[in-house]
């Protein structure tokens, strides 16, 4: 596997949990709505799509974390082992790599979840 191609699935891995999230928030302004105009059962579905949100931003921060570590692995591996060099620096210098290096992350926020309630 290439550099490109792990920054490739790393950008196409940003743009799924964009789009999660996005999802979840919609869903979340339907539910609100919903309550307001009086329906008892939507304040339920609202909790539970907030524990919904909740568990899907567990998950990503653990995906953060493995990718972090990964990271974090190659950045400290001496460039001269088995011709990672070439890899090494092509990984450090592309987007996933600058990405983690300056604390970039994705998936759900908590502004998000506080803004489904």
């Amino acid at each position: 596997m290439d550099v490109q191609t792990i920054d490739q699935q790393f950008q196409q891995l940003q743009a799924q949990a964009q789009q999660a999230a996005q999802a979840v928030q919609t869903l979340g302004g339907k539910l609100q709505s919903a309550a307001d105009s009086g329906d008892p059962r939507a304040r339920e579905w609202s909790l539970d799509l907030r524990e919904l949100a909740l568990a899907l931003k567990g998950e990503q921060e653990q995906i953060g974390g493995l990718l972090q570590s990964i990271h974090a692995l190659l950045a400290s591996a001496p460039q001269s082992q088995a011709g990672i060099g070439g890899l090494l620096g092509g990984l450090l210098n592309s987007n996933f790599g600058r990405a983690f290096e300056n604390g970039a992350g994705f998936g759900l926020g908590t502004s998000l979840i506080n803004k489904i309630l």
